[in-house]
């Protein structure tokens, strides 16, 4: 999968089950959804269908179904979804949505501490 792929909110729950747990048929999915979705089995496979045609979950055929396993991991996707986010916000620029983040959420001392720590790293 390229990093160009777009993912929507929907196949991402998806994507965030078989994340935790893979392999998974589409019943397992959807038995996993329903808590936040209130999604038909058919619902599921089509949103199935769709991520793997790009390339986002591949597919195994076991029996009379398919099991379903995550060909992203979620950094990566995380990665470039923020990197699109950053460009069409803030101009390609990081700092504005760090801060832009860090004045609209109470920081904990131990994501200060991480921030800090990641900005010496980044300075080496």
């Amino acid at each position: 999968m390229t990093d160009d792929v777009r993912i929507s909110e929907s196949e991402l729950d998806i994507l965030a089950v078989l994340w935790v747990d893979a392999p998974l048929s589409a019943v397992d999915i959807a038995a996993r959804i329903s808590a936040r979705r209130a999604w038909s089995p058919t619902t599921v496979k089509t949103m199935l269908s769709r991520l793997v045609d790009k390339g986002a979950l591949a597919s195994e055929a076991q029996g009379r179904r398919f099991l379903y396993r995550p060909l992203i991991e979620r950094d990566r996707l995380a990665g470039a979804q923020a990197g699109r986010l950053i460009d069409r916000l803030f101009g390609g620029l990081v700092s504005p949505l760090v801060a832009h983040l860090a004045e609209r959420r109470d920081l904990e001392p131990e994501d200060l501490a991480a921030l800090e720590q990641l900005i010496k790293d980044l300075r080496k």
